[in-house]
């Protein structure tokens, strides 16, 4: 609908008020509901919103080592835009309507929004004859608890929503039905239609997979369903979390990064190519060659939490190295290339803590900069267990080694700009530093006593 179609809409169907959100940098959806008048007035300027939300950590501390905002600044506000383009409804409340906004245009030229990083690269990708076709999937535990409950228990030992491990298990979502089909019949509402949804290996845990779209729709649909799944879950006495690793035992929750170019009329798969053993085009070589080129740089994109790091480890669906295969699940990156259709590249890094946005950002930024630079495969595809060819070197072990690689980093900067790299990194070594200050659980147990 564009700007009439959606005011006639709210005028004929007498709806007072609406919602907005955004990302921030750790792709936390931040917004709040507005009068309709407000939202009028709006549409033109924007609606001022404080700019701490792109100074602050996911636990509302204020970052003491970042340029754009702070106590130095007096944290002004800077004028969100609402997307029309992104206009729903939301079924499990009321219906009301909801817009995705961002911080692009006059005014907002330093702030680092996630939303306005992917644009402008997609806008690159547009000026290179490309359509750019992502889709993301998700890996997540569920839990019966509430926030309540599981702060009452320090956040330890929480119950998840079934026993056992049971993989794509008919029983489980079964037991599960109206937790289960709440998931798939309002999403689908709130258009994010699910091409699949079924349980995964652990306890409790859920995998689904988004339709493709294109890339901006692709990042927007994957940042709404992750928050709009922890409402849907919360409505059923369930607690659903996208934690990278919640426990050492079990599997981590991927966040995968499903990608494909067309030609501009979307007629065309510019990844295939018939006449190639592989079926690869030099455009997806390039493609695929320039990720494995650029991943040392920009971890942090993909993994930016302290726990990323624990689900990147050997033997468990994650990837430690930097390799390449052909519908190899050991590897970083999967190529798929057996039809026209479906071809495309699976950028297997990310994981259910990812923020969307920037996740996508660096997957096109990294595989446009293989094209533009026409780089070549430095490999043969992996044939067998990844984990154990590291010619091509290893993922970084921690955030905090995967940060200073990306500060210091002039491919970072050419690819998101001098200002979006700095304060990343500066948000990512905060994180670790708040890290390092605390005193775990694990440590008690190991040096109170026999120290």
């Amino acid at each position: 609908m564009d700007q009439q179609q959606i005011l006639d809409y709210l005028t004929q169907n007498n709806i007072h008020h609406v919602k907005f959100a955004f990302a921030d940098i750790d792709g936390i959806l931040r917004g709040k509901v507005i009068h309709i008048q407000k939202f009028i007035a709006g549409l033109e300027q924007g609606f001022g919103f404080c700019d701490v939300v792109f100074g602050w950590d996911s636990n509302d501390q204020a970052y003491d080592n970042v340029n754009i905002t702070g106590w130095h600044t007096g944290y002004p506000d800077r004028p969100s835009r609402i997307d029309l383009a992104t206009f729903r409804t939301i079924p499990w409340q009321n219906n009301i309507p909801f817009f995705i906004a961002d911080f692009s245009g006059p005014g907002n030229e330093d702030v680092p929004c996630p939303r306005t990083l992917l644009k402008r690269i997609t806008q690159q990708c547009t000026d290179m004859g490309y359509h750019p076709e992502f889709a993301q999937e998700f890996e997540w535990f569920n839990f019966s608890e509430t926030p309540k409950t599981l702060a009452q228990k320090s956040y330890i030992n929480p119950e998840p929503l079934t026993p056992g491990m049971y993989g794509y298990s008919l029983l489980r979502s079964s037991q599960q039905s109206d937790f289960y089909y709440a998931l798939v019949n309002q999403l689908e509402q709130f258009n994010i239609p699910i091409e699949g949804l079924h349980t995964e290996t652990g306890p409790g845990v859920y995998e689904a997979a988004i339709i493709h779209d294109h890339v901006l729709a692709a990042a927007d649909k994957a940042v709404l369903f992750k928050n709009a799944v922890k409402e849907i879950a919360s409505q059923h006495g369930i607690m659903a979390s996208f934690m990278a690793k919640w426990n050492e035992s079990l599997p981590g929750c991927s966040g995968h990064v499903h990608q494909s170019l067309f030609s501009t009329n979307q007629s065309t798969n510019l990844f295939y190519n018939e006449a190639d053993p592989l079926h690869m085009s030099d455009l997806m070589k390039h493609y695929v060659a320039g990720q494995l080129y650029c991943m040392p740089h920009i971890l942090p994109m993909y993994a930016p939490t302290i726990n990323s790091y624990k689900r990147l480890v050997e033997g468990a669906w994650a990837p430690t190295t930097l390799t390449w295969g052909v519908d190899n699940r050991t590897t970083a990156l999967r190529v798929l290339s057996s039809s026209p259709n479906s071809a495309r590249l699976e950028t297997r890094i990310p994981g259910a803590d990812s923020n969307p946005y920037l996740a996508m950002a660096t997957a096109l930024a990294s595989g446009l900069y293989g094209i533009k630079n026409k780089l070549t495969l430095p490999s043969q595809p992996v044939q067998g267990n990844g984990y154990l060819d590291k010619s091509n070197g290893t993922l970084a072990a921690n955030l905090l080694e995967a940060a200073m690689d990306m500060q210091n980093s002039p491919i970072a900067k050419e690819l998101f700009g001098e200002s979006f790299t700095r304060h990343f990194t500066q948000t990512r070594i905060w994180e670790w530093q708040q890290f390092s200050k605390q005193v775990t659980d694990w440590e008690l147990r190991r040096y109170f006593e026999i120290i």
